[in-house]
């Protein structure tokens, strides 16, 4: 079985994309719905614990522990060694559980692939791009977005086109949704024949 990852920076289309594949047949894991899912049971013990406050009933709420990580980013590094291992955990049971069934391949859309190292868990990445402007504008939409929250989001990441010079495949997300679709759809042509 082929284990692809897919990333690329905030605001860059990957969620989308990542739906495109879903549409053609391709198994997704997706680790942002894992996360959720996670402050909604395993992670909701040990993040309150280090992050106090940020529970609000039973769940963790992502504004207040958003509002605590812009306060202090130092201790973002805290709370990605909490819940990475939990999201890794989940995906390895994933991979298994489809491996077990025969997939030909399955995709994980890791926002943090290149930055976590998981590049070595994969054996194809699909990065997902747009141009700069592009990419200030959907971000900027988004509820409760602000300049100083997307600078300190980009300066994390590790830049697009490091990205885009490490990726097997790279689809750009700039024009049309039928423009994408159909990248979407010449990586899942190219994987098919494996």
């Amino acid at each position: 079985m082929i284990i692809v990852g897919l990333t690329g920076s905030i605001g860059m289309g990957k969620s989308t994309t990542a739906q495109m594949f879903r549409e053609l047949g391709v198994l997704v894991n997706d680790a942002d719905e894992v996360v959720h899912d996670l402050y909604r049971g395993e992670a909701v013990a040990p993040v309150e614990a280090a992050f106090p406050g940020v529970v609000r009933d039973g769940v963790i709420d992502r504004a207040e522990l958003s509002r605590q990580l812009l306060a202090r980013p130092d201790r973002l590094g805290e709370l990605e060694g909490i819940v990475h291992p939990l999201v890794r955990a989940r995906e390895q049971e994933f991979i298994a559980q489809h491996r077990a069934a025969g997939a030909p391949f399955v995709l994980l859309d890791i926002p943090l692939l290149y930055e976590t190292q998981a590049e070595t868990r994969v054996d194809r990445v699909v990065v997902v791009t747009c141009d700069p402007e592009t990419q200030r504008q959907r971000v900027l939409k988004r509820p409760g977005m602000t300049a100083e929250k997307f600078a300190m989001i980009l300066a994390r990441q590790v830049p697009d086109s490091e990205k885009r010079a490490r990726a097997d495949y790279i689809i750009d997300t700039s024009h049309s949704f039928d423009v994408t679709r159909k990248q979407v759809r010449a990586v899942v042509d190219r994987l098919r024949v494996g």
